[in-house]
C-alpha cells in the first residue's frame, strides 16, 4: 500500500485528512495481515477477473445474493475511501449484468457486491439491443469480466406492457418488439412465465448476435445466463438455457 493508495481528502466532508488521520489509517492498514484481516476486493489478487473462473465469478455474486436476501450484506462495510481511490485508476468487474432499468433492482445491493465489481447495463425490459451488447462487448474483450447474467424481475411493467400491447406515449413502444418473442413462445400470459422466458431469450439473444460473446462462450472463457430477480423476496433465481438455444454444445 502506497500514500497514493490513501485520499489526502475526507470523502464525506471534502476536508483535507489530517496528519493524525492519515498515521492512523496507515497503522490500521499495516495491522492487517497481522489481524487476519481479509484484503478489500479491489486490492486482492484472488479476486482479479483474470484469476476467476466463469463458474466462480458467477458463485461469488449468487453468495452475495444469499447475504443480501438473509438481511447481512457486507458491501458496506468495505473501506470506501481506499475503494474510491483506486476507481479513480481504473475498474475490475468480474460479472456483467444486463438488468431492466426498474428502481425496484438494484444490482450492486441484490448481489452485495461494492463499487468496481460489476459491469451493468440496464434498460427497461433487459432486452439486447445493439448498444447494450457493444456495452457488454467492451466489459467481456477490454474488461475481462466472466459471466454475464441476464436479469428480469418479478413485477415488469415493459413485460405487462409488451403483453397488453397497449397505447402509449412517445417511444416507449419501441420496447415492445423484443420482448414479443418471449410473449408468444411462453406457456401463458402470465407476466411472471413470459419474464422468465423473455430472460432466456435476451440472454440466447446476446450470444448468438455477438462474435465476441459467442468466442468466449464456446472457449469456456465466459457464460451466459439468463435470471429473475423475486422484487418481493430479493432472491435471484438462474435459469437454463435450452440445448436448442445453445452455443458450443
Amino acid at each position: 500500500m502506497s500514500l497514493s493508495d490513501i485520499s489526502p481528502e475526507n470523502p464525506e466532508t471534502g476536508c483535507r485528512t489530517s496528519r493524525r488521520e492519515m498515521i492512523g489509517a496507515m497503522a490500521a492498514l499495516a495491522a492487517a495481515p497481522a489481524l487476519g484481516l481479509a484484503a478489500e476486493p479491489a486490492m486482492a489478487a484472488a479476486a482479479s477477473p483474470e484469476m476467476l473462473t466463469p463458474d466462480q465469478a458467477l458463485k461469488e455474486i449468487m453468495d452475495g445474493n444469499a447475504r443480501f436476501v438473509a438481511g447481512a450484506p457486507t458491501a458496506h462495510t468495505k473501506d470506501l475511501a481506499i475503494i474510491k481511490a483506486r476507481a479513480a485508476e481504473g475498474q475490475w468487474p468480474i460479472v456483467g449484468v444486463l438488468s431492466c432499468a426498474d428502481s425496484r433492482v438494484p444490482v450492486e445491493m441484490v448481489f452485495d457486491e461494492p463499487i468496481g465489481r460489476l459491469f451493468v447495463t440496464r434498460v427497461a425490459g433487459n432486452i439486447t439491443t445493439p448498444e447494450i451488447i457493444a456495452s457488454l462487448e467492451y466489459g467481456i474483450a477490454v474488461l475481462g469480466i466472466k459471466a454475464v447474467v441476464v436479469m428480469g424481475h418479478s413485477n415488469c411493467g415493459a413485460v405487462k406492457a409488451a403483453i397488453e400491447n397497449p397505447e402509449v406515449p412517445g417511444q416507449i413502444s419501441a420496447l415492445f418488439p423484443a420482448i414479443l418473442p418471449a410473449v408468444y413462445m411462453s406457456s401463458s400470459s402470465d407476466p411472471m412465465v413470459v419474464t422468465r422466458q423473455n430472460a432466456v431469450i435476451q440472454a440466447a439473444t446476446l450470444i448468438n448476435s455477438s462474435p465476441v460473446v459467442e468466442g468466449k462462450v464456446r472457449a469456456g472463457e465466459l457464460k451466459v445466463v439468463p435470471a429473475v430477480y423475486d422484487v418481493a423476496t430479493g432472491k435471484v433465481e438462474m435459469l437454463p438455457i435450452p440445448p436448442a438455444m445453445r452455443v458450443g454444445k
